[in-house]
């Protein structure tokens, strides 16, 4: 049987004339209102949570092993996930939660990192009169206003451009955007307006000025999509929630039900991924919200069962911040090829995506260079002619996979529902599947009233409007500045602490190790240019980090903002990981087991879990692609001139005319002009050009490079700053004449 969802948005001001419109009935909305409102009072009564931190790992999993019969399992860390474990547990059922990798290591971490209705499904609503989508829109806009009050250390308002350069296109699109802050009603966070050409050019002085004709400015919300799903988790742990990560569901248990004679699913068989040890875990019901993997899920209750998920890639890349203002993004409504992109300010830098391309499911989806290349077509079409847009400027790039769903209980299956879809199997199988990040509360709450209507649990209404997410209750704007007085920490660094960690961040401030200058006090970063600290990976493993690819994409965003400086934060990560959790530093992985089957030690190898991490940045961030800009294949296209003069700056560096460069040679320079390396360093800066592996730097190889920096698939190359740098040095070394011309005195 399918649970219908019911839909609890809030129509406000103006609402009830565009639900009259679309043949709704505005009193029904009214009285949607009133159940909301409800639920919010009902949020206001919860008891405290019952851990003042969430458990240890160990410690769920002991919860997981010991209790004889949970209300509800779900298996999926995901938003939907989580959400559903933590409306469980707020309803006061008995709640456990399993995940085979780590809270958010799928599609939740890999968004456009924006909390929003929808615009383009607004513009659908009306232009096809089409009630569903009206009432998408409206569900999400709701969920947007309350996700902003529940977590606001990691989300808040983003004035988004929507430019425009045909004189029709400012009615079209302004009436659209008007109709969207309509439907949010008292929930607007606030009103769009239009701006001249010239205000527009103030607002984005990157904007393609040639034909533009202004623009209209609108807005929605923007997040840190990894930590928000992880607050959701840690939330639902602190409230009672057994909750673990790296545990794998291998089978599902079933048993008769006395009274039909059915099978009924009553469990899952897991097994923990670090140990490999397995065991039962048994529900009265189980939630399937494993996102791209829901089929999985239900062939292992059905083997026979129709698929319902079609699986759509969606990659995303980032640039340095430069490419656009500090707090305005951008929305392409219409790409060459009919999809939407957006170009938004994140973490200081621009996010750009997305793409929406079939695919298989799989763990570790790789964005393709086709995809990265399309994208930096598109925002070239918008930026001016003065900004090269270069694709060695791309730092990271990262492809999540959109599970999109068929309805099975519709009559046309090959419709891909444009709503989230709660299904319900013969043997009690609940499936939560579709949906989008900004409304996976209000999915988790249509699928945990599924649960309790269909299993006959004993639980009361969804009570998560209003209720804080972790590190939310206590977070100020001006809670940073705290954290700077009382510890002594960088401005950035304290920002970044309060926006990431909310009231926790003190938490973390406390960890901070002392820096041994005069300032700041304490707070040793991880890599120079971000604000990440050492701290936060101590910390980081008391919110379940297990792995160093944990660290570095999820508790810390860094794989995503930069693959280059993740790798080099990677060795002092698992440098204190290792101290931590007592890795070993020899590859290998020993686990005994105790009598009783409970894991007595484990040694897990650091130089392994550097290995991993190193992989996962290579393939699925992007690393691969980027490295293939320049290559021994790489073609040489340059004017004769540029080649004479590339030849010249390589050989005030190869005297002897060898035909190629060594560290020593580099070092000769520097010291010529008074700079100081270390041969670590520059063993690592000729390394990226040695393309051979031979140890040096042929001429052939240089000028490779030096062609693949002026086509702009490379960038930031440090040999050739340092190279071109060092050659300016020396020729403003050469003496100056002082003779007169012609021989003169």
């Amino acid at each position: 049987m399918a649970f219908q969802k019911a839909v609890k948005g809030t129509i406000l001001v103006g609402g009830g004339a565009l639900a009259t419109v679309l043949g709704l009935s505005p009193f029904a909305h009214y009285r949607r209102k009133q159940v909301s409102l409800a639920y919010v009072e009902a949020a206001g009564y919860l008891t405290e949570p019952v851990n003042r931190e969430p458990p240890s790992r160990e410690a769920q999993l002991m919860t997981l092993k010991n209790t004889p019969e949970f209300d509800i399992l779900v298996i999926g860390g995901g938003a939907t996930g989580c959400g559903c474990a933590l409306d469980a547990v707020t309803r006061g059922l008995k709640t456990a939660l399993v995940e085979r990798d780590d809270f958010s290591s799928g599609t939740s971490s890999r968004s456009t990192k924006l909390i929003h209705g929808g615009v383009r499904y607004l513009q659908k609503a009306i232009m096809n009169l089409d009630v569903e989508q009206y009432r998408m829109v409206k569900e999400a806009l709701h969920e947007r206003a309350n996700l902003l009050e529940i977590a606001p250390h990691l989300s808040a308002p983003l004035p988004i451009m929507l430019p425009l350069y045909k004189w029709w296109q400012l009615p079209y699109y302004w009436v659209g955007i008007k109709m969207y802050d309509l439907v949010a009603g008292s929930q607007c966070l606030k009103s769009s307006y239009v701006l001249s050409k010239s205000r527009a050019l103030e607002h984005f002085p990157m904007l393609q000025k040639d034909k533009l004709v202004g623009a209209i400015v609108y807005y929605d919300g923007q997040h840190n999509d990894a930590r928000m799903n992880l607050a959701i988790a840690l939330t639902a742990a602190r409230y009672g929630a057994a909750t673990a990560n790296y545990m794998e569901v291998v089978s599902l248990l079933k048993k008769t039900d006395p009274e039909t004679g059915k099978e009924r699913v009553s469990g899952a068989r897991c097994k923990d991924v670090l140990t490999g040890q397995e065991f039962d875990v048994r529900a009265k019901c189980v939630i399937n919200a494993s996102g791209p993997f829901t089929d999985s899920v239900r062939k292992m209750d059905d083997k026979n069962v129709v698929p319902i998920c079609q699986p759509s890639a969606g990659v995303h890349i980032v640039m340095p911040g430069y490419y656009s203002p500090e707090n305005m993004g951008l929305l392409d409504p219409a790409t060459s090829d009919g999809r939407v992109i957006f170009f938004l300010p994140w973490e200081k830098m621009t996010i750009a995506g997305t793409t929406d391309t079939p695919t298989d499911v799989t763990h570790h989806p790789i964005p393709s260079e086709e995809d990265i290349n399309f994208i930096l077509n598109e925002v070239r079409n918008y930026l001016s002619s003065d900004v090269e847009v270069r694709r060695g400027d791309v730092l990271a790039a990262w492809s999540g996979i959109r599970p999109l769903v068929t309805d099975p209980k519709s009559a046309d299956t090959q419709s891909i529902s444009r709503n989230h879809v709660v299904d319900i199997s013969d043997s009690g199988l609940i499936t939560i599947a579709g949906g989008k990040w900004t409304t996976y509360r209000s999915m988790a709450e249509d699928t945990v009233d599924a649960a309790v209507k269909f299993h006959n649990l004993n639980a009361g209404p969804s009570r998560t409007v209003g209720l804080f997410l972790q590190g939310g209750k206590d977070w100020s704007p001006t809670l940073y500045i705290r954290l700077v007085q009382d510890y002594g920490l960088e401005s950035e660094v304290a920002q970044h602490l309060a926006k990431t960690y909310g009231d926790k961040a003190f938490e973390v401030a406390k960890m901070a190790s002392v820096t041994g200058k005069r300032w700041p006090v304490v707070g040793v970063r991880l890599v120079s240019e971000f604000p990440y600290i050492e701290a936060e990976v101590k910390y980081g493993i008391k919110e379940y980090a297990c792995t160093a690819v944990d660290m570095i994409s999820r508790r810390t965003r860094l794989a995503f903002l930069n693959v280059q400086a993740a790798e080099e934060a990677l060795p002092r990560i698992v440098e204190l990981m290792g101290r931590e959790l007592n890795w070993s530093e020899l590859r290998k992985q020993c686990v005994t087991y105790d009598s009783d089957g409970s894991t007595v030690a484990t040694s897990w190898s650091s130089q392994e879990e550097l290995e991993t991490a190193t992989r996962f940045l290579y393939y699925e961030m992007g690393y691969k692609s980027r490295t293939e800009q320049l290559t021994d294949s790489t073609e040489i296209s340059l004017l004769p001139s540029d080649i004479d003069r590339y030849k010249k700056r390589f050989h005030k560096f190869d005297e002897d005319e060898k035909g190629f460069i060594t560290i020593v040679d580099v070092q000769r320079v520097l010291e010529s002009i008074n700079v100081q390396m270390d041969e670590n360093t520059l063993h690592e800066i000729l390394c990226e050009v040695d393309l051979n592996k031979n140890g040096q730097v042929e001429l052939h190889e240089f000028l490779q490079l030096m062609s693949a920096v002026q086509k702009g698939r490379v960038s930031g190359s440090r040999l050739a700053i340092l190279m071109k740098t060092a050659e300016e040095n020396l020729d403003r070394r050469v003496p100056i004449p002082v003779d007169r011309s012609c021989g003169g005195l």
